[in-house]
């Protein structure tokens, strides 16, 4: 048994989801991938996966056995790119996620600008608003804004985002403007599926300390932009990051309420499996996307 192609065969079974997908796109028979598995599980002597019959899912071991083959085959791969090149420049894929919002108003620029630095570099994008799971479905690297997930991950902040809290003129028209945090209670307020506590919103005033505030409404959606563009045909009040909600309100569709009072910040981390060492295309593209947001942030 070729124990690094063995390796090869039991991440691409994980990362597909199923011996056939992988053996599809190792162009290998069913029977050789599982018995691939087989001879690697019987080596180490530890069960990897386990089997039903409609999917296939880590056994404990076979999670921390898949997060350390990971790293071991990408740097196999990168060392050989740069013996092969006698170069040390970031090449391979990058697998990494974002959520959607963020994907597209900056991870999508910020993207464009790397690939034109590092050519020899490949991308494998996941949008998502929910918390996905890195080593689950073979991801190298997230961005998150804010809540990280429970995972068991590294995060290291790359940025911040300031949190907006907006309505329309038309629906501050209708229902008039709140004066304090308290006045929120009595507001149609659209609430974010995702956020760490969705009903309770924080502010911060320079002079009277913070509150924290229970609010509701009639709308809970799962993506931010959504939720900023209900706002604006105004159905409520939202609370979020200004990179959704900032060109509403330069448009003039939406405007700031409260002021004074200001919602806490949140971080922007880029999120990773704890390993011992990062790969160069991870740790490349890290520190290119913090400065690009510091670059962003001072404009």
């Amino acid at each position: 048994m070729d124990r690094f192609e063995a390796m090869q065969v039991f991440c691409k079974v994980v990362e597909v989801g199923s011996f056939a997908g992988a053996a599809e796109r190792l162009a290998m028979s069913t029977s050789a991938v599982s018995r691939q598995v087989a001879q690697l599980e019987g080596l180490l002597d530890a069960r990897l996966l386990n089997r039903t019959t409609r999917r296939i899912s880590l056994t404990e071991n076979g999670r921390a056995y898949y997060e350390r083959c990971l790293q071991l085959l990408a740097d196999l791969e990168e060392t050989e790119e740069m013996v092969g090149t006698h170069t040390t420049s970031p090449r391979g894929t990058l697998r990494l996620t974002a959520p959607i919002s963020f994907g597209a108003s900056h991870l999508a620029p910020a993207l464009g600008e790397y690939a034109r630095l590092h050519p020899a570099m490949k991308f494998d994008v996941v949008l998502a608003d929910r918390a996905v799971d890195l080593i689950e479905d073979g991801l190298d690297l997230a961005i998150r804004v804010g809540n990280l997930g429970t995972q068991n991950l590294v995060a290291r902040q790359i940025g911040s985002t300031r949190i907006l809290l907006c309505a329309s003129p038309a629906y501050l028209a209708a229902r008039g403007a709140p004066q304090t945090p308290e006045d929120l209670a009595s507001h149609d307020c659209l609430t974010y599926a995702y956020a760490s506590s969705s009903n309770q919103w924080s502010f911060e005033h320079a002079s009277e300390g913070s509150r924290q505030i229970r609010i509701g409404g009639s709308i809970h959606a799962n993506n931010g932009t959504l939720l900023g563009e209900l706002a604006a045909a105004g159905l409520g009040i939202t609370h979020a990051p200004d990179f959704i909600l900032g060109p509403l309100v330069a448009q003039g569709r939406l405007v700031e309420i409260l002021p004074g009072w200001r919602p806490r910040s949140l971080a922007i981390s880029a999120v990773y499996p704890s390993r011992k060492h990062l790969s160069a295309k991870v740790r490349s593209f890290v520190s290119f996307m913090e400065e690009w947001l510091a670059r962003q942030a001072s404009v």
